[in-house]
């Protein structure tokens, strides 16, 4: 009799504890294509494109000043003394390797900028999916590129395009490319 109390008991729980799982409600979203359509999304691509520009100008224009000194410094180098030969020819060769790693550099200093710059969108777009999903009773939302299949009615990109006072996209168009994934 104990025994079966027991498993009773413990069959209750189980029960119990299915149905406050199978209450809880999922949606899912595709921040991506949410975040290509905010204007802010395109002003930022906008300043990124020009930052990188830059950085490329910048490493050019180191490019072509090396250049310009090795090419005076063969040219001079006749009437230089040993010991000046020595450090100029150091230092051009530092010069060449510093600029070697510029490709590296550039993609790191991008790649930061772009964080900071895409940090406002982030949040914003946070705070949005986090009031639709209290507003709608989702207690999770996953990523739509997470999930293999999923119900359309749990979709809740719409309610947060909704919120966010955005345009929906058209049916069937595909939202624009912002080349946010450079």
């Amino acid at each position: 009799m104990k025994q079966f109390l027991i498993i009773l008991f413990i069959s209750a729980g189980i029960l119990g504890s299915t149905k406050s799982t199978s209450a809880q409600k999922i949606g899912y979203i595709s921040a991506d294509e949410i975040i290509q359509l905010m204007p802010e999304a395109a002003a930022v691509q906008k300043q990124l494109d020009q930052y990188q520009q830059s950085l490329y100008q910048n490493a050019q224009d180191e490019q072509t000043a090396l250049n310009a000194d090795i090419q005076k410094f063969i040219k001079d180098s006749s009437t230089m003394s040993p010991s000046l030969k020595e450090i100029k020819r150091n230092d051009l060769t530092k010069r060449s390797s510093d600029l070697q790693g510029a490709q590296q550099r550039i993609q790191n200093e991008f790649e930061q900028k772009r964080q900071e710059l895409s940090v406002p969108i982030q949040k914003k777009l946070q705070v949005a999916i986090e009031a639709v999903a209290k507003e709608n009773g989702y207690t999770y939302v996953m990523p739509k590129e997470a999930l293999i299949v999923m119900p359309p009615a749990n979709d809740i990109g719409p309610l947060v395009i909704k919120k966010l006072g955005l345009k929906e996209p058209a049916a069937g168009a595909s939202t624009p490319n912002t080349g946010t994934d450079k």
